[in-house]
């Protein structure tokens, strides 16, 4: 997210880290983050990408693809923790970027709620799992739907939880 911050200052009071605000925080934000930003996109990768490349590369991945969408382009990255060594810009990786970083904050709240809505999407086409309600966290109701369903073709089949139950070793999500 690059913000122009002539116009931003007062309408992104309450920005912060994605992790601190309320669903309903981060809902009503989203909107005026994208208003005031010159440019502002996000990346993805499929699961089965996850557990091809491991969660850092495949986080990095994502990072690429939403910098690649990026237009105009940036002169200058600012990234929550990970360096992107694929992209030729110049950027600092700033550990906890999105509690001290304005530009930070904003990306990681349009990802979390990208993240949300697309989970309500995979609610309405994978049911019986509850994606709209605990957005694939580990919660109980998710665990008793991978014991009733199995993985579906959201599922990380590498993280270890799923794994070791999938061999019979453990409860998924325990």
């Amino acid at each position: 997210v690059m913000l122009r911050l002539d116009s931003c200052i007062s309408q992104l009071r309450g920005v912060r880290d994605s992790k601190v605000l309320s669903p309903k925080q981060r809902a009503r934000l989203v909107g005026p983050i994208q208003k005031a930003a010159l440019t502002w996109a996000t990346g993805q990768v499929a699961a089965s990408e996850i557990d091809e490349m491991g969660i850092v590369a495949a986080t990095q991945l994502a990072m690429l693809r939403a910098v690649e969408k990026l237009q105009p382009r940036p002169e200058f990255l600012l990234v929550d923790a990970l360096p992107l060594p694929l992209v030729d810009l110049p950027q600092k990786a700033i550990i906890r970027g999105d509690g001290c970083c304005l530009s930070i904050a904003a990306a990681s709240i349009v990802a979390k709620v990208t993240r949300d809505r697309l989970m309500g999407e995979y609610d309405q086409s994978l049911s019986g799992y509850g994606f709209g309600r605990h957005k694939g966290y580990g919660t109980p109701e998710h665990r008793q739907a991978l014991c009733r369903l199995g993985p579906c073709r959201i599922h990380r089949l590498s993280y270890a939880p799923m794994r070791l139950a999938l061999e019979g070793r453990g409860e998924i999500g325990g």
